[in-house]
């Protein structure tokens, strides 16, 4: 089980909690999480990464265990506390400005 937290605007979308639990199949990758997420709330499908490309949307960013893992590649391994549920895996709605 993967513990995924989601930035507001996407659990109002998907009408979820704060946390989302997932069941991936396999060892959990960012790419498998997000396959997860996506085919179990299809109203997210496109949100965080482009359907054609398969890329992290510009201003989404993901994070785990403190550290940035947004560029990443999609198929490297999460760290073993997200994989084994201790730790959350967050999509994180990123800003910018000034």
């Amino acid at each position: 089980m993967i513990r995924l937290v989601l930035p507001e605007h996407l659990r109002t979308l998907a009408h979820v909690g704060r946390e989302v639990e997932l069941d991936v199949i396999g060892p959990p990758t960012q790419r498998s999480v997000i396959d997860a997420l996506e085919a179990r709330f299809p109203v997210l499908q496109g949100t965080i990464r482009d359907p054609a490309t398969q890329r992290r949307r510009a201003y989404v960013r993901f994070f785990a265990c403190e550290d940035d893992l947004s560029h990443q590649l999609p198929d490297a391994l999460l760290p073993p506390a997200v994989a084994s549920g201790a730790e959350p895996f967050f999509v994180v709605g990123a800003m910018a400005g000034g």
